[in-house]
């Protein structure tokens, strides 16, 4: 089961579970509307396997909604969100509403429906947040580990990456809409730097956490980072924009100059698996007492990784992941694209 599975996320894994041998996928969301296109979609391009694909009508917030659409799922990935930043700035507790009573809800649904994994979805801006976004994925993160502490069946685990490039909502397309029409490139802040990945590498992050993630666990991918005034340019040469044309109209609501993945004491007991990061969950006991007498001074020299100290992509780098995508490629040649 996707939750939220309209979206970017859940269309890209639909798309790669549809040809598996996975029995049944089911789509979790409140908008009828979406549903009935994406089912209608799936109908026309995989006739073969869009029998695989149920869809359930239901809201994360509502408990009883969850359990229902549950009853024998085997696996879920937990991707309903709000994570518009400004949205979410304005109407903070809609995002508690949504990203930590919702979280609770599909967890506390799966346990009791003997789910054996979930898999949640957060973002790197729930390290060190400063947004209300960010906030309400940083508890979404701490529910998670809290709730895999009260199971020993089911396995919970959190993915936390950055930007997911063409992603619904997400910046290129907004700026190939503006050259198309000839209008002014608009960015918030040349220098800002963002972690960025692509919708397949998001999956191959949340595949891997599930195959080799333990309970509590909060997995992170190695992803490269480029300025904002970098990709915009990448998007310029792509689809002849001019980038003298780009527009500096400042920082949104809530936004960071960078972004971070994971913080320094996380870094401090992270394990490096290669592509990855394992943060072990925090398993101490609720004795306090003796934290008075014991401490980690390995977080001391330990510094967080950001999208500042990541590896950093040049203009090409950047333009050449850009153009790389299946949205884009179909951009260049004039085809639909699944909902932006």
């Amino acid at each position: 089961m996707i939750t939220g599975g309209t979206g970017s996320f859940g269309n890209a894994v639909l798309r790669r579970f549809l040809s598996t041998d996975i029995k049944e996928i089911r789509i979790f969301s409140r908008d009828e509307k979406k549903q009935d296109d994406m089912r209608h979609e799936y109908q026309a391009k995989f006739p073969d396997v869009a029998h695989k694909i149920s869809f359930y009508i239901g809201d994360v917030r509502n408990l009883s909604a969850c359990k229902t659409a549950m009853y024998g799922v085997d696996y879920v990935f937990h991707a309903a969100a709000l994570k518009q930043v400004p949205s979410c700035e304005f109407f903070p507790m809609e995002a508690v509403k949504t990203n930590v009573i919702g979280t609770d809800n599909v967890l506390t649904a799966a346990i009791e429906e003997k789910v054996k994994c979930v898999i949640c979805l957060s973002t790197d801006k729930a390290a060190y947040p400063i947004n209300a976004m960010g906030i309400t994925k940083a508890i979404e993160e701490k529910v998670a580990v809290a709730k895999s502490r009260q199971t020993s069946t089911t396995k919970i685990c959190c993915t936390r990456y950055g930007n997911v490039m063409c992603s619904r909502g997400s910046v290129i397309p907004l700026w190939i809409d503006q050259i198309r029409n000839h209008q002014p490139i608009t960015i918030t802040e040349p220098s800002m730097t963002r972690f960025i990945m692509s919708l397949d590498e998001a999956i191959d992050l949340v595949l891997f956490a599930f195959e080799h993630g333990q309970n509590g666990d909060i997995l992170v991918q190695k992803a490269p980072a480029c300025t904002i005034q970098t990709q915009a340019e990448a998007v310029c040469e792509l689809f002849g924009g001019n980038k003298e044309d780009i527009k500096v109209i400042g920082i949104r609501h809530g936004e960071k100059l960078y972004e971070t993945l994971l913080t320094k004491e996380e870094c401090a007991k992270a394990e490096d698996m290669g592509n990855f990061f394992r943060v072990p969950a925090d398993n101490r006991t609720l004795n306090y007492d003796k934290f008075f007498t014991e401490g980690n001074t390995k977080a001391v020299d330990i510094e967080e990784f950001n999208s500042n100290n990541t590896r950093r992509l040049n203009l090409d780098e950047t333009k050449a992941k850009i153009a790389a995508l299946e949205y884009i490629q179909n951009e260049l040649k004039g085809l639909p694209n699944v909902a932006k």
